[in-house]
């Protein structure tokens, strides 16, 4: 009797028996946890050199060119390339970037524009190497285990985003932030061990270019799919207005009396949605017998910009004097919305792995890691933006209001969503063995 709960409610680990799968879920926990190193120290470092949220914010702007530019071809090209090759490729790519970070940081430069420049190359593979990553899966395992793998990868990537946050919050004030990127470029070898380990996976579909045309025909098989553009618009709302991370180190020195330099404040507030949407992955069990996920997705956001209020105000309301405790209430809400992040992501990830053919897969991966990672640039350069005129509590707070206004419009606009079950438009594809 006390078995079958526990199945329910605890991650569904099925995926993990297919061995190219599970390499790839392995090597993730390395890497993720180097990657969120540089995801501290890049906007740590431009902090430092500026002493300005609306730098940090700047970040969003050289992150989300590059992200659109080459998600978007990216995607293209992983519907006309060996997906294994394409891998390979651009995860080098990104180690090199890394390596780069680490020379301008240990030669003391602090230029801010070197770093910014750096950020948009890391993007641009980054932007590639994501949507070929995520185009590959459902080659790899069966349609109905896409939920539980995309909750264990999910679940992974919040596991990073604890770590690393937590370990660059304890090794910035001791071995600086050049050795944090230095980190990275090591880590990422156990992602390209396992890229290398996969089978090859040519492309399955009648496109051979990867061109503006062939982008364009994933544009418009999207404006075909309703429930996936609704689940894209969505999205967008919750991380541009709802997204408060370029005020962390502003508040994490203003508010909670770190350093300007970083500290164990600035970490936390990085590792706190992580550690909430690692729980999310860890009682995950139940999101398979969820069968209207458009309303499971809504609510989720909903939720979150919920969570944001929250976060504002708490940071509105702490005082030198009790500062500890109004740090702990805010990483609570932080943790919150983490958690029903984490929920929403894997929904909208299985809509789009299920809905969409493997010919086309790629092109709207390519869509979807410009919104998923798009959105949250946008989200820093608006939240930066507004931290400068009216502070970085009414910033955050105001735009978890936004995020509530946000989603019922998008749900007016677009009530399928609401109405779509679990397997409408299934696309099917064979297992690669």
């Amino acid at each position: 009797m006390t078995g079958k709960p526990r199945r329910r409610l605890l991650a569904d680990t099925t995926p993990l028996r297919e061995p190219h799968y599970r390499r790839l879920w392995v090597s993730g926990v390395v890497t993720v946890i180097g990657a969120q190193l540089s995801v501290v120290a890049v906007p740590q470092q431009v902090y430092e050199i500026t002493q300005s949220s609306a730098y940090v914010g700047l970040t969003g702007v050289f992150a989300l060119v590059p992200l659109v530019l080459f998600g978007l071809w990216g995607g293209a090209l992983a519907d006309v390339m060996d997906r294994r090759r394409l891998m390979t490729i651009t995860t080098i790519g990104l180690s090199v970037t890394s390596l780069l970070f680490w020379a301008q940081a240990a030669a003391g430069m602090a230029n801010v524009w070197v770093v910014l420049g750096l950020f948009s190359v890391q993007q641009a593979f980054f932007a590639v190497n994501q949507p070929t990553r995520a185009a590959i899966i459902p080659r790899l395992i069966p349609g109905d285990q896409l939920p539980a793998a995309n909750s264990l990868n999910m679940t992974v990537v919040q596991f990073g985003a604890i770590a690393g946050p937590l370990l660059a919050g304890v090794l910035i004030p001791t071995i600086g932030l050049a050795s944090l990127y230095l980190i990275d470029t090591v880590l990422l070898m156990a992602t390209l061990w396992a890229v290398l380990a996969l089978p090859a996976l040519p492309p399955t579909g009648h496109t051979t270019k990867a061109g503006l045309r062939a982008v364009l025909d994933g544009f418009r098989y999207l404006s075909t799919q309703k429930v996936l553009l609704a689940s894209f618009v969505v999205d967008i709302v919750a991380m541009v207005f709802g997204m408060p991370r370029a005020l962390f180190p502003q508040i994490a020195n203003e508010t909670f009396g770190d350093p300007v330099t970083g500290g164990v404040a600035l970490g936390l507030l990085f590792a706190a949605m992580s550690a909430g949407a690692v729980l999310g992955g860890v009682f995950s069990g139940w999101l398979p017998g969820v069968r209207y996920q458009g309303r499971a997705v809504v609510a989720c956001i909903v939720l979150w910009g919920l969570a944001m209020v929250g976060f504002g105000v708490t940071v509105g309301l702490a005082s030198p004097g009790d500062s500890a405790i109004f740090l702990w209430v805010a990483l609570g809400f932080l943790a919150f919305g983490g958690a029903v992040d984490m929920v929403s992501a894997a929904f909208r990830s299985t809509m789009l792995q299920q809905v969409a053919t493997d010919e086309m897969r790629g092109r709207l991966q390519g869509v979807f890691i410009v919104v998923v990672a798009g959105g949250p640039r946008m989200g820093d350069v608006l939240h930066g933006a507004a931290a400068a005129s009216v502070g970085t509590a009414v910033a955050a707070a105001g735009g978890g209001i936004l995020v509530v206004v946000g989603v019922a419009l998008a749900c007016l606009a677009f009530p399928m969503f609401l109405r779509y079950r679990v397997g409408e438009g299934r696309a099917s594809d064979s297992v690669a063995r």
